[in-house]
């Protein structure tokens, strides 16, 4: 646990450090979160242990995975995906209607759907909650050069206007994490005071570092078409939902498997033995999960130099950096093609660049840039263990090849603070879900993301792909991105993972996503 949540640490992994029993470590938490007298009233509740606490419930203020994973129990965006990671509607009531040119979105509305504080969703509601996301979100940022106008064409008809094609648009509007989450108009504000949206549940409690408490939102409506991936039904089977900041990766571990925790997210993988062979829990692999990756940032420091970018790409061996993360070959994959076979957008272009490991073509290159020894600020946090087991192999790989390297490990909400300011950090680590459109991750494909990555044979590969409407063109045309990607290092995608976490048997209904959502699952009394 971070140095930097040391009172949390006190609470948590202290008490184990001291001896104390299972037992003891259980009635501290019954003691710590004792019903008050709504939660008393509660039939069912679920403790749902996360990996740190949330940096902010705003869905739009953070592309943290945490915050969309919470608050999307709370908002729901006007599309989702399926199971099969097909666009599909949700708050919108069918597709929309797009005009021949492709430029002109007409979205309906559904009609009856209620908001946290007992009035009808409108669409004054969707265009302000829109309105905000183009204006708070990397990826709004990204589309609003794009985006002529949204307006409300009546009471329940939605307009976006563009000024050129955005085949990704409702990709875009459909991602959980920074998402275009619908709000009360009434409601919005800059920080959000309140958390009013549509979702099956509505916000109760947040006392840092202890939990986030979500409630049934008993007028809750839901879609009619049978549940599948964040789409279709949802119903509210839990009463409650506390999601609970459990940095120590190993109290997550053994909370899970001592009953404390229903859920547990983000085990480390050598926990999978024990996590599977305990009573009354049961270990789920979710492969491929997502992948790691490594913003540079291009904007100022010695990364800015592109030569010192790609003597960093030279010098790092993927394979050492997998396994030092993950250990067991079958929780990662060495692959340097950011989508796989199967996939529209599947392309070997660069790839030739990525898993070298070449530290002496890395000090040539270090030479050439005659790069002065600066220290490559390397930000990581333990609360994703294989993260800082991953900076710590990075280290070694870049100081064989002539780097100067300093470590940085803070908490994950301070690097998330930490990597909106660029005197503050040359690199870090972080990961993202695995997810079909190449437009919706890693954000520093958009503008604006840690990083701020722009130059113009960026604009020019990512205008020529998209603005092309057709899937099979776009799909010859990732590559063009993509190998802009490993000639420019704004960031070095190591690999794939799997995920690992601990649900109990008494969890029913649970199904592995890479944002968990807890809706359709039942606690077994």
């Amino acid at each position: 646990m971070e140095d930097c949540m040391k009172d949390h640490r006190d609470r948590t992994g202290a008490l184990t450090r001291r001896g104390l029993s299972l037992a003891a470590t259980g009635m501290a938490a019954a003691a710590l979160f004792a019903p008050n007298l709504v939660w008393a009233q509660a039939t069912t509740s679920a403790n749902l242990a996360m990996v740190g606490e949330p940096q902010s419930l705003d869905p739009m203020a953070s592309t943290a995975d945490l915050v969309g994973l919470i608050m999307q129990h709370v908002y729901e965006p006007l599309f989702t995906f399926d199971a099969q990671w097909a666009i599909k509607p949700m708050l919108a009531a069918e597709m929309p209607k797009i005009s021949a040119d492709g430029k002109t979105y007409t979205i309906e509305i559904r009609r009856g759907v209620k908001l946290h504080n007992g009035r009808d969703l409108d669409a004054e509601d969707v265009v302000a909650s829109l309105k905000r996301w183009i204006e708070m979100t990397p990826r709004g940022k990204g589309l609003a050069k794009s985006i002529a106008s949204i307006s409300a064409k009546g009471p329940s008809t939605v307009e976006i206007a563009l000024s050129e094609v955005q085949p990704a648009l409702l990709a875009h509007l459909a991602l959980p994490s920074g998402f275009a989450a619908i709000m009360a108009k009434e409601s919005i504000a800059t920080p959000l005071v309140e958390f009013i949206g549509t979702g099956p549940y509505k916000f109760r409690e947040r006392k840092p570092d202890q939990y986030v408490v979500l409630v049934k939102h008993d007028a809750y409506v839901s879609r009619s078409e049978p549940a599948s991936g964040y789409a279709g039904k949802r119903e509210a089977k839990i009463d409650e939902l506390r999601f609970i900041p459990v940095p120590n990766a190993n109290t997550r571990v053994e909370g899970v498997v001592a009953g404390q925790y229903q859920f547990a997210d983000q085990l480390p993988v050598e926990s999978n033995k024990k996590v599977s062979s305990a009573s009354g829990v049961t270990a789920v692999v979710t492969m491929p999960y997502g992948f790691p990756y490594i913003p540079v940032n291009t904007k100022q420091g010695p990364m800015a130099d592109a030569k010192i970018r790609q003597a960093f790409q030279m010098a790092l061996n993927a394979e050492e950096l997998l396994l030092a993360g993950f250990g067991d070959p079958k929780f990662y994959q060495v692959a340097g093609e950011h989508f796989p076979k199967g996939s529209p957008f599947y392309s070997t272009a660069g790839t030739d660049k990525y898993n070298k490991g070449d530290a002496e073509g890395a000090k040539k290159l270090l030479a050439e840039a005659k790069y002065d020894g600066t220290p490559i600020r390397i930000l990581n946090s333990k609360q994703y263990d294989f993260h800082n087991r991953m900076a710590l192999v990075m280290a070694e790989e870049l100081k064989a090849a002539g780097f100067n390297v300093t470590l940085d490990v803070v908490d994950w909400a301070t690097l998330i603070q930490r990597r909106g300011d660029p005197a503050l950090w040359d690199v870090y680590i972080t990961h993202s879900a695995f997810l079909p459109e190449p437009m919706l991750s890693p954000p520093q494909l958009g503008d604006g993301a840690p990083g701020w990555w722009k130059t113009p044979a960026k604009d020019a590969a990512l205008a020529a792909f998209n603005s092309e409407p057709d899937p099979a063109k776009r799909g010859a045309l990732w590559g063009k991105v993509q190998e802009v990607v490993y000639d420019e290092v704004p960031y070095v995608r190591v690999g794939n993972f799997a995920s690992l976490s601990g649900v109990s048997t008494k969890m029913k209904g649970y199904t592995p996503m890479p944002w968990p959502a807890f809706w359709n699952v039942e606690i077994a009394k």
